[in-house]
This record gives structure tokens, C-alpha cells and sequence, in this order.
């Protein structure tokens, strides 16, 4: 009997890699083209390796062939979140927590984030930062090598940040120290903000992120107050720029985003304060929002059933609405925007939850589905890569029940997953060839 059941279990994980390698269809009921926002019946989507090699006529399927019985559901592709922290635990009361942790722990629970995230359909992520430099970049290159199961990542190695600022550990008890691998991205002017972004690309980010004003879960600073002057975030740009790579900016306050997107970043993250002139200033350089506008409930929430400080609730309940007036704004105005939860705040594989918030304040479900499709795989210059079902893209595939454009909550409830050819979540064990 225990030969037979690990017989099973060993099928179970080889069949999947032997499919993607041989190549099979997957037949759902429809297939949802992000691009022009509608459903499109009779479809069918061959895969090879790691890559959409074709969307056909169910009718060409050939006699015989392999295939992944979706029927009574609808593929789309699979989910981009631009604003995950998956290495370490999640937000809690304690601010001393992520100085109790070890990195050995926060790798392991970073793992077991990824996974979550990914079985939630988010099949691309792209991590905005770590206290402990540089596990982010290992656990990008354990998912890419296949030892872990998870998203594709875009990792910031560590936090650029001011002394004492919003991407420091605060609140400590008095004597309790902070360890030089929490600091990497410690910079107070411009100098040594072009030596950090130097050594973060060569600890192996993919970008980097700049801390341009206090932050609503760092104890001790100002959401609205600017923590670098403009020079500053362009020389990150420039820096960052010589090597390949863009800047994205955690900016709550008006002042903050106006400085960060006149210095060139790529992205605002947060957005609590976005008043007319940073929309403005936003379409003129094709500056993309990545706002976080679930966080907030969650934070109101957990927080105080939790006994978060007062002062974290205060600053939550000052951003939380003018964030999402901001937001309203933005969509209406056309600035380009990209799907962001600040995920790790929240416990990784809730992503979803925030479409209905993104919809109830502003965008329509289509608009909600694209910036976390092939809207956010622009955002990240991947378009050419993944974000849609379109033949040579990657095999970066999701199955939800109904329609997601009549109620976008049916993103909440993924029931299969295929990421880079592999069938990570089965919709049914018994996948049978036709």
C-alpha cells in the first residue's frame, strides 16, 4: 500500500513536467483576451515547453493529443502583482519582529509565501524589498532554477533609504541594535546613493526601489514628508540607468511623488497624497501608479483586533481615503496604472481581494484584469514575454469558474494554475488525453 501511494505521488509530480515537455492543449469554455477585454468561446491553447505555441479552433485539436480538461471555467493569464514582500513573515504588532527572525528562517518562510502566492494564480510578482538584504535574490533564483515552486520574480535586493527612514527597522526598545545586513540600503545623499545602487545591482537586483517619504508602517516617520530631495532619487535613476535597470519610488506625500517622477522613476508606489499636479506630472512622463488600495481595510482590521501601534492605525486611517480618492483620479484622468497589494502585509495568496477595491473605486472589471496582466507586464518592460494567451508568450496560464469581467471577485478563487508550462494546480487529478 505505502509503494502504491508514493508510486502516485511520484506520478503526480512527473506527469506535469513530462506534459510541458511534450506539449498538450488546454480546452476551457472560453478564453479571456486582456487585451480587448472580452471573452472569446471555441478556443483552445497549445503548449510546448515553456511557451503558448498556439490559440486555435477547438476543432484543430488533433485526434489523440494531450489535454487539459478546463471545462466549465475560464483561462486568462496568469496574474502579475507589482507589489509583494514574500521573504519573511508577515506584518504584525511587534517592530522589533523582523530582528527576532533569522535569515535561514525568513528564506524558509519566504518560500512557503511564493508557493501560496503562485497557487493563487499570481504566476508573476515583482518584490519591492527586504530587510535583510540579497534573500530576495535567492529565492528568485530557487524558484527560476525550479528547487521551489513560485512566481516568476523582479527583486530589489534591499530598501534605498534615508537614515532612520520609512525603510529602516524603528520603534525598537531602547539598546536593541540593527544589524549592518538590515542597513545595505542606508543612504543619506547623493554619493552614496549612486555607490548603494551599485552594490544592490551587483547583489543581483532587478531594480531598485527608492524610499522617497516616511512610510504608514514605519514607526517614528511622516507619510507625507519627503525623505530625499530630488537630486538624490536622479542620481538613483542615473545610476541605475547605466546598468540596465529603472527605479520605482514608495511615495505617499504630494511632494515626494512630484520629486520622484521629475527624477525619472518608473513607478509610484502607494500614492497616498497623489494630488492634480502628480497626475499631471504622472502622464507627462508615462510614470505608472501601483497603489496598494485594499491594504488599508486589512490594516484598519487586523490591526486593531490585533493591537497594532496607535500609531500605525493614526497613519492608516489619515492615507487610507485619500488614497483611494487619489486613485479615483488617476484612472479618470488616464494615468497609467499597474495592480500592487503591499502583499506580506496581508498574509501572500490574498492578492485577488484587492480587484474589487480597484473596481469600486473607479476602474471597470477589464481595466482591474489588465493592470495585473499585460498592463503590469509593461510596467516591467515584459510585455514581449508574458501578460497575455497569445502564441510565443509564456505558458502563464489561470483557470477561475465564470465570468471575471461580469464579477471580478471570481479572481479569488483560482481553480488551476500553469506557470511556464508546468501545471503547478490541477484543475482535475484525472486529466485524461482525448
Amino acid at each position: 500500500m505505502i509503494r502504491r501511494l508514493v508510486g502516485l505521488c511520484l506520478a503526480a509530480l512527473v506527469a506535469p513536467l513530462a506534459w510541458a515537455a511534450e506539449g498538450y492543449w488546454i480546452q476551457p469554455d472560453a478564453v479571456l483576451d486582456v487585451e480587448k477585454g472580452v471573452l472569446v468561446r471555441d478556443r483552445a491553447i497549445r503548449i510546448e515547453g515553456e511557451r503558448i505555441a498556439a490559440v486555435a479552433p477547438v476543432d484543430d485539436v488533433p485526434e489523440g493529443a494531450r489535454v487539459v480538461d478546463w471545462s466549465g471555467h475560464v483561462a486568462l493569464p496568469g496574474l502579475i502583482d507589482l507589489h509583494t514582500h514574500l521573504v519573511g513573515d508577515i506584518q504584525g504588532a511587534d517592530p522589533a519582529a523582523p530582528l527576532l527572525s533569522s535569515p535561514a528562517k525568513d528564506a524558509l518562510i519566504g518560500a512557503a509565501n511564493a508557493r501560496a502566492t503562485v497557487q493563487a494564480g499570481f504566476t508573476t510578482v515583482r518584490d519591492v524589498g527586504t530587510y535583510r538584504a540579497f534573500i530576495d535574490v535567492a529565492l528568485r533564483d530557487a524558484i527560476a532554477a525550479g528547487q521551489v515552486d513560485g512566481p516568476r520574480m523582479f527583486v530589489a535586493g534591499a530598501y534605498l533609504t534615508v537614515s532612520n527612514g520609512g525603510g529602516e527597522v524603528t520603534g525598537l526598545p531602547q539598546g536593541m541594535a540593527v544589524p549592518s545586513s538590515m542597513r545595505r540600503g542606508v543612504a543619506d545623499d547623493a554619493a552614496m546613493v549612486r555607490r548603494r545602487v551599485r552594490e544592490l545591482i551587483r547583489g543581483g537586483a532587478d531594480f531598485i526601489k527608492v524610499i522617497a517619504t516616511g512610510a504608514v508602517l514605519t514607526a517614528g516617520t511622516v507619510p507625507g514628508a519627503p525623505e530625499y530631495e530630488e537630486d538624490e532619487i536622479r542620481a538613483a535613476v542615473e545610476e541605475a540607468e547605466k546598468a540596465g535597470k529603472y527605479v520605482i519610488a514608495h511615495a505617499h506625500g504630494a511632494e515626494g511623488i512630484h520629486r520622484a517622477v521629475r527624477a525619472g522613476v518608473r513607478s509610484i508606489e502607494h500614492g497616498s497624497y497623489l494630488d492634480d499636479e502628480g497626475i499631471r506630472l504622472m502622464r507627462e512622463h508615462g510614470t505608472w501608479l501601483v497603489a496598494d488600495v485594499y491594504n488599508g481595510t486589512y490594516i484598519a482590521d487586523v490591526g486593531r483586533r490585533d493591537g497594532w501601534p496607535e500609531e500605525i492605525l493614526r497613519k492608516n486611517d489619515e492615507t487610507t481615503g485619500t488614497q483611494r480618492e487619489g486613485f479615483r483620479k488617476a484612472v479618470e484622468a488616464g494615468v497609467r496604472i499597474a495592480f500592487g497589494t503591499d502583499a506580506g502585509v496581508f498574509p501572500h495568496g490574498r492578492n485577488a481581494r484587492q480587484f474589487a477595491f480597484m473596481v469600486e473605486h473607479g476602474m471597470t472589471p477589464a481595466q482591474a484584469i489588465r493592470s495585473a496582466t499585460i498592463d503590469a507586464a509593461r510596467a516591467l518592460g515584459r510585455e514581449t514575454e508574458f501578460g497575455a494567451i497569445r502564441a510565443g508568450l509564456a505558458a502563464d496560464v489561470i483557470a477561475v469558474r465564470g465570468d471575471p469581467l461580469a464579477d471580478v471577485r471570481r479572481l479569488e478563487d483560482v481553480r488551476g494554475v500553469i506557470a511556464r508550462g508546468r501545471i503547478l494546480v490541477p484543475l482535475r487529478t484525472d486529466a485524461t488525453a482525448r
